[in-house]
């Protein structure tokens, strides 16, 4: 468990430097330039990923239930993992309606992904998991919202409807071969059986 903790301290850390530590961010850009920058920062997701999957397949050896989620949770759980796949990819595309009513569509997927995970999940290492990534999601949204106002960034602009076309096909595709077999494959249980 030890291992998971540390490892959901470390990636979502990294995930939260522009956050917690814009000022290193900044000084950090400057000493190693931009590309510098984003290939440290890629190092570290990865690394940190890396070790975040190795202990939370560790922790669910050992760790027992926190709670036990009525059967109809994972039902919701599948629909709104739907949702969370149509965001995602609309957040990898240009701007439709999706992307700019959503405005930070890739947050609210991991918003909605970790949401969906506690409601079907009551082991206490995806529980943490899970609440942990909830939290940096609404962490996250606060503070872009906060920079937003503040003119830091600005929202992409509206590009054309057909890519909201193309994240509900894509978002269905990629999340019906998640529920058929992709989950099972990467995380050894199926999300269907209950």
């Amino acid at each position: 468990m030890a291992l998971l903790i540390v490892g959901i301290i470390l990636f979502l850390g990294v995930h939260l430097v522009r956050v917690v530590a814009p000022d290193l961010r900044r000084s950090m850009i400057a000493s190693l330039g931009e590309k510098g920058w984003r290939a440290g920062y890629s190092i570290a997701s990865i690394l940190t990923l890396i070790l975040l999957i190795y202990g939370f397949g560790q922790a669910r050896q050992v760790t027992g239930m926190l709670y036990n989620p009525p059967v109809w949770t994972a039902h919701i759980a599948i629909t709104l993992m739907l949702i969370a796949m149509i965001c995602l990819v609309a957040s990898l595309l240009p701007a439709g309606h999706i992307a700019t009513r959503t405005k930070h569509p890739m947050v609210l997927s991991v918003k909605i992904w970790a949401l969906a995970h506690l409601l079907a999940n009551g082991e206490t290492s995806s529980v943490l998991l899970f609440a942990a990534f909830l939290a940096w999601g609404v962490i996250v949204r606060i503070s872009l919202k906060r920079r937003e106002r503040a003119g830091e960034i600005t929202l992409r602009p509206f590009v054309s409807a057909k890519y909201d076309l193309y994240a509900l096909v894509i978002g269905i595709v990629v999340w019906a071969l998640i529920i058929w077999k992709l989950h099972e494959w990467l995380i050894g249980v199926s999300p269907l059986v209950t």
